[in-house]
């Protein structure tokens, strides 16, 4: 815990294992991914206990409030002590069927092979008819 009371931004956020190494928070901070209290963060800008932070991260955002300022990296277990998460919870994965796919140069498709396509095809809903008919 840093006494001053105030810490570098790309170094908290590597601290709390937000970022895997320092390098790659201090590039974030110069790409405009981190910002504290919705201003824009350069990496030597001073964190404080109640800030907000927001980082982007792979398109995901992440909103934390800093509850402990640290310098050094620290145990996930620590890091969970040093920060609120108030990011909200990821958008639910929708599964998507596998398009049909052929093998390039295997010819038309049989007659069975264009039934089974017509009827995957009525069963996703899809009722353009494909490049046959």
């Amino acid at each position: 815990m840093d006494p001053g009371g105030k810490a570098r931004v790309d170094s908290w956020i590597w601290g709390v294992r937000l970022y895997k190494t320092r390098s790659a928070a201090t590039a974030a901070c110069r790409a405009g991914h981190v910002r504290i209290n919705g201003e824009r963060a350069k990496a030597a800008q001073a964190v404080r206990v109640g800030d907000e932070v927001r980082v982007r991260k792979s398109g995901v955002e992440r909103i934390v409030v800093v509850t402990r300022l640290v310098t050094k990296r620290v145990a996930a277990s620590a890091a969970a002590e040093c920060l609120i998460d108030n990011s909200p919870p990821p958008p639910p994965r929708t599964e998507v069927p596998l398009p049909v796919l052929r093998d390039r140069g295997s010819g038309r498709p049989t007659k069975k092979q264009r039934r089974e396509i017509d009827r995957l095809r009525a069963r996703l809903g899809n009722d353009v008819p494909g490049p046959l008919g």
